[in-house]
């Protein structure tokens, strides 16, 4: 039994969107990410060094390239301190 070549062509729409909508959400999680793809299973580690490097640089994946941190980065600590207690 024949189908109808009408019943194909909201199957080629459909199936167009969602691969216009995929590209389109790929690039947009691309562009957030500064142009590098995205990071996956991150541990405590890579969270303090992607704290870090925001820090230094003011982006999540940008990386200084000085041997030495700015002096405004000795009070930026991302370590919450105690109160002195007397």
């Amino acid at each position: 039994m024949p189908v109808p070549f009408e019943a194909l062509i909201p199957l080629g729409l459909i199936t167009g969107f969602f691969g216009v909508s995929g590209f389109f959400f790929q690039k947009l999680k691309t562009s957030i990410n500064e142009g590098q793809p995205p990071r996956f299973g991150l541990d405590r580690w890579d969270r303090v060094m992607l704290d870090r490097d925001y820090r230094l640089t003011g982006t999540q994946r940008g990386q200084a390239h000085e041997t030495a941190a700015p002096s405004a980065f000795s009070t930026n600590s991302a370590w919450n301190l105690e109160k002195e207690h007397l």
